[in-house]
């Protein structure tokens, strides 16, 4: 069958395939790996809402299992690098699968340059460094973006051995601490889920709109998003249309089970007298397992805290770099010629990996000198994942309800339009709850984060799509790719 040259890169774009299923897994599973998912949310859900916030989770992960599997068809129907601006593109046009990919571009790189400020607070412990300036931790944070640049222009094989050692260090510690801290250190039974929101509840509704439950939720969000990064990388990836789909749902089964377990564990061993725990306020994760495991317990967490953080921040990175490559390619990009070449030997996009290191080192910069940019940009993030996730759900919906969808391989058949609609559902509504303007940071610009984002982003984008727009390659929307003996695509 001749190749459709708006579906299939030339030689000279190119990208090397070296991911097989375990590897695509591994890297959906180091994006928001447990340790970040859990350290970044366990103090803020449970601050906000107690215990009785950890069944925040199963409703969160039935949400996000509805979007995999609407993520999984249409990556076994379209396993091209860029993912969420390819599926958008090739369902409702070039225009709409534009703006996609710029909000996916700058949640990602945003989220990237947040992940590298958490994990320079980590490094800066083993240091030594127990109470960081401003500019000690965006040092350390350019220290982690500038390796972690090197580790990705170096080849897929040594990110695809961290990301393997991440997951070994992720999986043993995690459950490793929860199984001990249940075996020996319980003080609770499972009542505690439910008592925990009670005085809450009467006292504020618990589960009311704006009220602890749905806060929490917002929160608990940020730990079930980055199973679509399997995508990103779709053709690095050996027969991407069998594997991709399974690593998809696999990476989001698994990490959900390993936080969820975690947190479990966490919530019945904290002692009656938490609050009294030294820095408890601060790091409720952290002083609890120094609590029941005692001081000694304290570098090999920090250690294991920084091994999650960089993980996840390669992950960031690579995801990031291909989705500007991937636009770049289509001609959707300025400077569009130069973005898309790749390295000799390697064939890396070195540009786009680039201009992640550059915008994250303007946002380290940023971060030391503006208050509550750091605030802002973890704020963003999680709203910005949704946002992102919101444009191939409408579109895949509307795909659906007009009977225009043909499937991959991958499909679930007649509930294809159900699953298509409830996802839907799921994201308006996690995406409308992340963005309520709450009044929990004292600050307007903080609450309205989200909002005032993604505006400002829209204005910027329509100006530089405005520009590159005629330039902009068409697809053949209806084309599904085909599989080679290799396992290449064409």
């Amino acid at each position: 069958m001749t190749s459709l040259p708006t579906e299939a890169p030339s030689s000279a774009q190119t990208l090397k395939r070296e991911f097989s299923f375990g590897s695509a897994f591994a890297f959906s599973f180091a994006f928001i790996s447990p340790i970040v998912a859990l350290y970044g949310i366990f103090g803020l859900a449970i601050t906000a809402a107690g215990p009785s916030f950890w069944w925040g989770f199963l409703i969160v992960f039935g949400g996000q299992l509805l979007v995999a599997l609407v993520f999984a068809m249409l990556v076994s129907r379209w396993p091209l690098e860029g993912s969420i601006y390819q599926w958008s593109n090739r369902m409702l046009g070039a225009g709409y699968g534009w703006f996609a990919g710029w909000f996916y571009i700058w949640t990602l790189t945003i989220a990237m340059a947040t992940v590298a400020l958490g994990a320079a607070g980590f490094i800066a412990n083993i240091l030594g460094i127990h109470e960081p300036s401003g500019t000690q931790v965006a040092l350390i944070a350019f220290v982690v973006l500038a390796l972690g640049t090197l580790i990705n222009l170096a080849g897929r094989g040594i990110l695809k051995g961290f990301m393997f050692a991440s997951i070994i260090a992720e999986v043993v510690g995690s459950i490793g601490l929860g199984v001990w801290l249940l075996i020996a250190h319980r003080e609770h039974d499972l009542s505690v889920l439910f008592d925990g929101g009670a005085s809450l509840d009467a006292a504020e509704g618990y589960f009311a709109v704006g009220g602890p439950f749905l806060l929490a939720m917002v929160f608990i969000g940020f730990s079930f998003v980055g199973f679509e990064s399997a995508g990103s990388i779709a053709e690095e990836v050996h027969e991407p249309r069998k594997n991709l789909p399974k690593a998809v749902l696999f990476s989001i089964s698994f990490i959900a089970v390993v936080v969820m377990f975690s947190s479990l564990a966490i919530i019945l061993a904290t002692p009656e007298n938490a609050s009294e725990l030294p820095g408890y306020d601060v790091d409720p994760v952290y002083a609890v397992l120094t609590a029941q495991l005692g001081a000694g317990i304290a570098l090999p967490l920090q250690a294991l805290f920084a091994i999650g953080f960089i993980a996840s921040f390669l992950a960031l990175q690579t995801s990031a770099s291909r989705l500007i490559w991937a636009k770049a390619r289509d001609g959707a990009l300025p400077f569009s010629t130069a973005l898309t070449k790749l390295s000799r030997v390697q064939r890396q996009p070195v540009g786009p990996i680039l201009i992640t290191t550059v915008i994250g080192t303007a946002l380290f910069l940023l971060s030391n000198v503006a208050e509550n940019l750091y605030t802002m940009m973890v704020n963003f993030t999680s709203g910005g994942f949704y946002l992102s996730f919101l444009f191939p759900v409408v579109a895949f919906a509307a795909t659906v309800l007009r009977r225009a969808w043909r499937p991959g391989p991958f499909s679930i058949g007649r509930w294809t339009p159900v699953v298509a609609v409830a996802a839907l559902v799921w994201v308006v509504f996690e995406l409308v709850n992340i963005a309520w303007p709450r009044e929990l940071n004292g600050n307007a610009w903080l609450d309205w984060s989200v909002i005032v984002g993604a505006a400002a982003l829209t204005v910027i984008g329509a100006l530089i799509y405005a520009r590159v727009r005629r330039r902009i390659v068409p697809v053949d929307s209806s084309a599904i790719l085909l599989p080679v003996s290799d396992g290449a695509e064409r």
